[in-house]
């Protein structure tokens, strides 16, 4: 039994037609929405790259590019097929190509749903990610001597002034590196020394912060070091302290910028990937009521259309049955002695002999 069965006159054939060549060109416009998308993803990401321990998650921004570029392909060629596929002289020279073109729409489809589920599932990878990152870089915000890290300090300050926040997961990260060049630290002093020897790696340790750190609504100058020590400011106020520094580390606030970014885009990309859904059916209609219409050999007659010829059971059955069948086409069976058991092969072999023994 046919899943979807529909009836199409001419007139019908012809305005399906139509619609599914204005729908396949809307759709090179989606597919370029998709590349802009997949390329806006891969630059924010890229921006702040420097901050992230790994480039897994460009998988995501790369698969949305390679989408996009696929469907401003195959619906362009899809445009150009439908609108021959109106007349059934022109259909006769893309009907040996119309199966393999909802195939590859098909799983270009897939692709898309794809794409949407992975924008998604990525936010657990970011987090631990962002979180392995920021730990690394801010190791290493004190060397801006180095080359290959001279410019953590530039981006971690920059990153901390424009999205509010501090530290990894908060300031008091801080706390646990030397984030002071050593070539800044008064090894005369003996405070600075008593201070390195206490520390079993030798760091310069401090309950200090960046001033990347210092937030603008402060109401007083910003209070950067000895943070655990409330006494030693003059009229400090521990209730306002929550205004002196941003208060949010910066893998939280990375990971929110990025999951709304995600967000907007996989709804976008569910949107794409349901008007793909609905140009495949159609495609799929036409395709099979013209294979019908040439069958009967009457261009004026009505012709019936369907997604799937048989019942979802019988199609899977039959595919399995088709995949199971495949390796058998690559046996040899065209020697004679593949099915004679090894008796009577050896008895012919004595026989040969003895007729060679007499002619001689």
């Amino acid at each position: 039994m046919s899943v979807g069965k529909v009836t199409f006159t001419k007139v019908e054939r012809e305005k399906l037609a139509e619609v599914l060549w204005l729908l396949n060109w809307i759709s090179v416009v989606t597919g370029a929405i998709l590349l802009g998308m997949g390329l806006f993803l891969k630059m924010e990401i890229q921006k702040w790259q420097e901050v992230m321990s790994e480039q897994g998650v460009l998988y995501v921004p790369h698969m949305l590019i390679t989408t996009g570029l696929a469907a401003c392909g195959i619906n362009f060629l899809g445009g150009k097929i439908c609108l021959d596929c109106a007349d059934t002289n022109k259909f006769l020279r893309w009907k040996l190509v119309m199966m393999p073109y909802v195939i590859c729409t098909f799983f270009f489809t897939a692709c898309i749903l794809a794409g949407a589920l992975m924008c998604y599932s990525i936010r657990s990878q970011l987090e631990e990610s962002l979180f392995l990152g920021l730990r690394h870089s801010m190791r290493y915000y004190k060397d801006t001597d180095t080359p290959g890290r001279c410019y953590l300090k530039r981006t971690l300050d920059l990153l901390q002034i424009q999205f509010q926040c501090c530290g990894n997961t908060g300031y008091q990260d801080w706390f646990q590196i030397q984030w002071i060049s050593s070539r800044y630290l008064d090894l005369r002093s003996v405070a600075v020394v008593d201070r390195l020897r206490n520390n079993v790696e030798g760091k310069f340790l401090m309950d200090s912060v960046p001033f990347s750190c210092c937030s603008p609504l402060s109401p007083r100058p910003c209070i950067q070091q000895q943070l655990n020590r409330p006494l030693a400011h003059f009229n400090f106020d521990q209730q306002s302290q929550h205004l002196n520094l941003w208060r949010r580390g910066c893998r939280q606030a990375l990971l929110d910028h990025y999951t709304v970014i995600m967000q907007s885009i996989s709804l976008v990309v569910l949107l794409i990937w349901l008007f793909e859904l609905l140009v495949l059916t159609g495609v799929r209609y036409l395709q099979t009521a013209m294979e019908n219409v040439i069958r009967v050999g009457d261009p004026e007659s009505e012709s019936e259309g369907w997604i799937l010829e048989n019942s979802l059971a019988e199609t899977a059955r039959s595919n399995f049955n088709i995949i199971k069948n495949l390796g058998k086409c690559y046996q040899v069976d065209d020697d004679p002695n593949i099915d004679v058991p090894a008796m009577m092969a050896e008895q012919e072999i004595k026989s040969e002999q003895v007729q060679v023994q007499r002619t001689s």
